[in-house]
């Protein structure tokens, strides 16, 4: 994966995360792939990466939907 990638998956988990909680490294690792295979064009736009991941729930991965329902989507 990409360094721009990871980048996203960091700012979009801290930007839905509850006030001051930073994403866990198993967060973001949960998500990388998923965020690639259906959401690459929204990289670097954490606000897109969110919603497309948001949008895309029932074709995630278990681990990275648990994420995702867990920051609210």
């Amino acid at each position: 994966m990409n360094k721009s990638v990871f980048v996203s998956l960091v700012l979009l988990l801290a930007g839905s995360a509850s006030a001051g909680a930073q994403p866990s490294p198993q967060e973001q690792m949960a998500c990388r792939s998923d965020a690639g295979k259906f959401c690459a064009e929204h990289i670097g736009k954490p606000p897109q990466m969110n919603a497309c991941l948001k949008e895309n729930k029932t074709k995630l991965s278990d681990s990275c939907r648990k994420v995702v329902e867990s920051r609210g989507g």
